[in-house]
């Protein structure tokens, strides 16, 4: 798995993940802070390979489980970086009480992540996900906000994101908007987020959309 330079400072990893016969992939985000210190968002699997180019980076200092849905590898990742902060919504306490969590995101800014990050958590919905804005290069963190499935070589994968809507499309699957119960809380949320200013989406399942971010969310949500 390669890991990629997309700004000063900001990197990601795109890595294979099935979910139920499907290949959505996953992919990390990680940021070195002013102090040098590493903020890893939503880790995948990590081999001593790549472990060691993400040390050579700097000290991983902060894990994040964006939400609570991804959270399969973040027990590896602690046992990688055991002194690493886990941070996660409260929700996944329950549901992952193997997993030792040291703080709950929240709305606002944190300032353990010095300034560079600002955490925007998105309400009315059972993901319970906290998008984060990295201010220096304009892009949004996410994992589960939109998807970007520009091609897909699957068979199984394909034919679900057809059904979903998202196959060549930015946005959120037909079959998954179940998931925002409260419309009006969510809406609120994402009319926030888009006040804020960014271009780039780093998201979890496709390709990182490097232009036209604002516009790819607003689409996203026109179902709400």
């Amino acid at each position: 798995m390669a890991l990629e330079r997309l700004a000063e400072d900001l990197w990601c990893v795109a890595a294979p993940h099935p979910y139920f016969g499907m290949r959505i992939g996953a992919r990390m985000t990680v940021v070195r802070l002013p102090s040098g210190k590493l903020w890893l968002h939503s880790p995948v699997p990590i081999d001593d390979e790549l472990g060691a180019r993400i040390d050579a980076l700097g000290r991983v200092a902060h894990l994040v489980c964006p939400n609570v849905f991804h959270h399969v590898y973040a027990k590896a990742a602690q046992a990688r970086w055991p002194s690493a902060t886990t941070h996660a919504p409260a929700a996944l306490r329950t549901k992952r009480k193997d997993l030792r969590i040291d703080a709950d995101l929240v709305d606002g800014k944190i300032g353990a992540w010095e300034g560079v990050l600002d955490g925007h958590t998105i309400r009315g919905s059972i993901i319970c996900e906290t998008v984060f804005l990295h201010e220096p290069s304009r892009s949004l963190i996410t994992s589960d906000v939109t998807e970007n499935f520009t091609h897909c070589d699957h068979l199984f994968t394909r034919l679900f994101l057809v059904l979903g809507g998202v196959y060549k499309e930015v946005g959120w699957s037909k079959l998954l908007r179940w998931a925002y119960k409260d419309h009006a809380a969510a809406r609120a949320s994402i009319d926030e987020l888009l006040t804020r200013d960014f271009d780039r989406v780093v998201l979890a399942h496709g390709d990182v959309i490097e232009r036209g971010g604002r516009d790819a969310i607003r689409h996203t949500f026109t179902f709400l």
